[in-house]
């Protein structure tokens, strides 16, 4: 079943967000004009609690986009972004959700950051999205969404590891860091990614 799958279109990732991406809002009409080429639409949010530990807010004297070694691993500190029930944790609202089959939250346990739409960073919990993507009997996978060198990023290497063939819609997301998803793109093409455009669907 050609799957598409949309990662964190939502207000705090959008440009004037808490956490913006340049031309973040670009996509979401690139993405309203291809869902109807598959047979399955999910999404994933960042839905994290007050006082995440990736807030810089949450660590003190630590400013954001420091980086810290936070058990066993390197933490990003990020502003305050996608909080439970705020206007910055809201999928856009002109994006089109009615083909949104299932929504799979990520980022709610307050001691651990979620990249991946299917794991969180120390791969301790799943979201459930793996399987219900192979319930659906789902072989292939298109991403779009935000950020592409981020939550994108390490949702198709999750995606990779749990055997999917992947795709990747490169006007239908946009990067934190243009260098670094220059750089993972070359990798992710190693890897047997397919990055396209929307007009090769």
């Amino acid at each position: 079943m050609k799957t598409l799958v949309i990662v964190d279109a939502q207000y705090d990732f959008m440009p004037g967000g808490a956490l913006e991406i340049k031309e973040g809002d670009k996509i979401v009409p690139v993405i309203n004009q291809i869902q109807d080429k598959f047979e399955l639409v999910v999404a994933t949010q960042d839905w994290h609690p007050k006082g995440h530990s990736s807030f810089a807010s949450s660590h003190e004297g630590k400013n954001a986009f420091e980086k810290i070694d936070w058990r066993g691993m390197e933490q990003v500190l990020w502003p305050d972004h996608c909080v439970q029930g705020s206007k910055g944790a809201e999928i856009h609202a002109d994006l089109n959700t009615n083909a949104v089959e299932a929504i799979f939250r990520k980022g709610m346990n307050p001691k651990i950051d979620s990249y991946s739409g299917f794991y969180d960073n120390g791969h301790e919990k799943s979201t459930g999205l793996s399987g219900y993507l192979k319930e659906k009997n789902t072989k292939e996978l298109y991403f779009c969404g935000l950020a592409a060198d981020i939550c994108v990023y390490f949702t198709i290497k999750d995606a990779l590891k749990e055997g999917f063939k992947v795709n990747l819609i490169k006007d239908a997301t946009r990067p934190l860091d243009v260098n670094d998803f220059k750089d993972q793109q070359k990798e992710l093409s190693s890897r047997g990614v397919e990055i396209i455009e929307s007009n090769d669907l």
